[in-house]
């Protein structure tokens, strides 16, 4: 039975696989779009430009190419997992040496028009590269220490070249992302243990290396009262906002710390805060409720997929998402040092939704090609 159910899907037509791809998660992102679009337009006091409209193009766009990603063979993508590595980290290097200099970082690519921030891209590009290092390896070679230097390595190399950009936030979710894909593939948790002990002993070094404008975040996160009108204007301006929100909110359009522009950056890092004010408490639930379906059917696409390159691959995407959204809300709830992270799918931006859009597309294609049998893994029941 299962090997006539690999060989149907092996010979799977392009109208079959369309119709495995799981419509309720693409309708999941466009809700989560539509809040951004509903947002945007709010920002510009109800007028689809300058961000409303740009929005919902890229999210169309983007849509399709991720629809284009789902349809490649799984196996293929696994094949290509370190050339595609490569060429992450070749744009990391590209932007050390030719980048563009936007706010006193060295982050973006400028591709006649549209400005690609590899950081984003990287992160995607890293959690297939790990899948395929882990998705034959028994749990015997997994807790081989010598086994796991090589992956490390791959997660410290595009760590190193986002935080020397600077860029702080991303490189640590890289990180973070590489360790979850270590967990997922069997890594024992001591092991995680002594690397967070080593990390803690170098932290007042690497505290002495970080820029004047890093260090003044962490302190003003630990003190936001001691400048109110700097550094601490954000954080303080963001709570003022949340709270303002209330219940129910202000309503759609009506909030003063957004529409008076106290609030800055109100179209990219601090859209949630914009949302809260203007949606309250039920609006604001409401929209993390969404993202936690987004999260739940990511995770269940990890679980359901039957060969061990998919389940990292869906896993470590999953979980990239959902740092993303987690940093961002937690930053402008002043839980966390204020960094440039965006809230996928909702703040404006085009690097970061293609680039979460590309992820999404690797996360259908391992949807699309669960049951395929990878490198002589034997399908599960």
């Amino acid at each position: 039975m299962i090997e006539r159910r690999l060989s149907r899907e092996r010979g799977m037509t392009l109208t079959e696989k369309l119709g495995s791809v799981s419509w309720t998660f693409v309708l999941l992102l466009g809700l989560m779009a539509g809040v951004g679009y509903a947002m945007l337009y709010s920002a510009a006091g109800l007028n689809p430009e300058p961000w409303a409209f740009r929005h919902g193009l890229r999210f169309g766009f983007g849509v399709l190419m991720m629809i284009g990603i789902a349809m490649v063979d799984i196996r293929i993508i696994l094949r290509l997992a370190w050339p595609l590595y490569l060429v992450g980290i070749g744009l990391l290097v590209l932007v050390a040496l030719h980048g563009q200099v936007g706010k006193g970082a060295q982050r973006w690519l400028d591709l006649g028009g549209f400005q690609l921030q590899p950081s984003e891209l990287m992160k995607i590009l890293l959690v297939i590269a790990l899948a395929r290092w882990f998705h034959r390896a028994s749990l015997e070679r997994v807790g081989n220490p010598l086994f796991l230097i090589p992956p490390l390595i791959a997660i410290l190399i595009p760590a190193g070249l986002v935080l020397k950009q600077p860029n702080l936030g991303n490189a640590v979710i890289t990180l973070v992302v590489g360790g979850a894909v270590f967990f997922a593939a069997g890594v024992r948790w001591w092991k995680f243990a002594a690397v967070i002990g080593a990390a803690a002993v170098a932290a007042p070094i690497v505290y002495d290396r970080l820029h004047d404008y890093q260090r003044q975040r962490i302190l003003t996160f630990l003190d936001p009262e001691s400048d109110p009108l700097g550094a601490g204007y954000h954080v303080i301006q963001s709570k003022i906002a949340l709270g303002a929100g209330g219940m129910f909110g202000r309503g759609f359009g009506q909030g003063t710390q957004s529409q008076l522009n106290f609030l800055p950056e109100k179209q990219t890092d601090f859209i949630f805060t914009m949302l809260a004010e203007e949606w309250g408490f039920v609006g604001a639930a409401s929209v993390m409720a969404l993202i936690l379906l987004v999260v739940f059917y990511g995770l269940a696409i990890a679980l359901a997929c039957r060969h061990q390159f998919g389940r990292l691959v869906a896993a470590g995407i999953t979980v990239n998402f959902a740092l993303y959204v987690f940093v961002n809300i937690a930053m402008v709830m002043g839980m966390i040092p204020v960094g440039g992270v965006p809230l996928p799918l909702v703040s404006h931006g085009g690097s970061a939704m293609i680039t979460v859009l590309i992820g999404f597309g690797v996360l259908m294609s391992v949807h699309v090609h669960r049951a395929v049998e990878i490198e002589g893994e034997q399908a599960e029941a």
